[in-house]
């Protein structure tokens, strides 16, 4: 009898523990071990699969005897273990490359800097409507792993960071989405933009000639990148007019897709508004079209999309100002697009976590639409180096409570408050979504 193949999984969240439970499925010997600490519901479900497991070390002779491990997109590539396991060369793949291999099913891939989340849950919405067998996984959603491994599906739709992309080898996207490129986790990628640009592009690899790849057409990255690159696919570029080959645009007030069977619908009944929605509609239409779903189902699913949480999230209307929750904006570009949309006089609160962020191109916009910016975070210094001298107000915070209280003295009837922080969240809060939540919650309380 052959000694069974050693599997290592770091980290036990969403991703971690669904991996194991497939890897001991598949009749893999598998250890998970967690630097933190792990949430009661992934002790469970590993136990409840007799899958061994540490928490807060990790326990470092075990790991670097495994064939080969599996990487939670949250450690660092420079983690100290990680380094050590290259060293010893053994192979180190995402759970989402691990998944592919027990799979036949259909995938749906979504990357890009912006646009992600709102992209992958709007192509969800459609293929639901239209009484697909679908899955959502990756970023949002349940483990793609897990649902291989317990609740297969004939589709997943799967929202992709350059994290997850950074260690997949093999898996196949059969159709990939690349909305846009813009500076983001540049810290991760050692300052380099090039290497962040090199893991977006991976979701082209292995696609075949019966595959497609949508993506933006406008984008000066895309384009500069597809020159170096032997595409396969069918190539489905969108653009917000119709430009040199884009088979989805918008034409007189039409929303329009000329691959693979000519789709329309008025401009006007899109649920989602503001520019960057546009593209991630046309994206979604296009996959949902290539996808073989009806014209109706498609044309329903755009007009009745609820959005998503936390991005560009009207909150409520206190006293004659809205305010408008958009913590998932974690990078420049994502708050640009978020002030673009602003049809009235704005407070701007940013801040938070910097990830080498340049800040010189929201500043037009900034000095535009914004009444006053309210810094939030552990250490506002960049921001106010960056905007003190624009002459708009400013409020230095360094939590939920300070920021509304400064946000609601400084608006006036008919203003937005705008949460679009620019930067990530871990210096004051558990995440994106607690930052969301302690604002909607103390905005609510006005």
């Amino acid at each position: 009898m052959t000694e069974k193949k050693k599997i290592v999984i770091l980290g036990a969240g969403e991703s971690g523990a669904g991996a194991a439970v497939l890897a001991k499925k598949e009749g893999f010997d598998v250890f998970v071990s967690d630097m933190s600490q792990i949430k009661p519901k992934y002790k469970e479900l590993l136990d409840s699969h007799g899958i061994e497991w540490e928490e807060g070390h990790h326990s470092e002779e075990r790991i670097l005897a495994a064939d080969e491990v599996i990487k939670s997109p949250g450690i660092p590539q420079k983690a100290p273990i990680i380094l050590k396991i290259k060293e010893k060369e053994i192979n180190i793949i995402s759970e989402i490359e691990f998944a592919g291999r027990y799979t036949h099913s259909k995938m749906i891939c979504i990357t890009g800097s912006n646009g992600k989340t709102t992209t992958t849950s709007l192509i969800y919405h459609i293929f639901k409507a239209a009484g697909y067998d679908a899955g959502l996984a990756g970023n949002i959603g349940r483990s793609l792993a897990l649902q291989v491994a317990e609740e297969p599906h004939e589709y997943y739709i799967i929202e992709l960071s350059s994290f997850q992309l950074d260690n997949m080898y093999d898996f196949r996207a059969n159709i990939a989405i690349l909305l846009n490129i813009t500076p983001d986790h540049l810290d991760a990628y050692d300052y380099n933009m090039q290497n962040y640009v090199d893991a977006k592009m991976r979701i082209i690899q292995n696609q075949e000639s019966d595959d497609a790849f949508i993506y933006w057409n406008e984008d000066p990255i895309i384009k500069r990148e597809l020159e170096k690159y032997d595409i396969r696919s069918v190539q489905c570029p969108f653009s917000l007019l119709k430009e040199h080959g884009s088979i989805g645009y918008i034409e007189q007030g039409q929303y329009k897709i000329e691959y693979p069977t000519p789709f329309n619908m008025e401009q006007e009944e899109l649920s989602l508004t503001g520019r960057h929605n546009i593209y991630n509609s046309l994206a979604a239409g296009i996959a949902s079209n290539i996808a073989g779903i009806k014209k109706d189902v498609i044309r329903e699913s755009l007009g009745n999309f609820p959005g998503v949480e936390h991005r560009l999230e009207k909150v409520c209307r206190v006293r004659g100002v809205s305010y408008i929750n958009d913590s998932k904006a974690t990078n420049v570009d994502a708050c640009w697009y978020a002030l673009e949309s602003m049809t009235t006089p704005t407070v701007l609160i940013i801040g938070g976590k910097d990830k080498g962020n340049d800040y010189s191109p929201i500043i037009p916009l900034v000095k535009e639409k914004c009444r006053a910016i309210v810094y939030l975070g552990a250490d506002n210094s960049k921001l106010h180096a960056t905007f003190d001298q624009l002459g708009i107000p400013t409020r230095d915070t360094h939590s939920m409570r300070q920021c509304v209280d400064a946000c609601y003295a400084l608006a006036e009837p008919g203003d937005t408050v705008l949460l679009s922080p620019c930067c990530a969240s871990f210096d004051l809060f558990k995440n994106m979504e607690d930052r969301g939540e302690q604002f909607k919650t103390l905005v609510r309380a006005l």
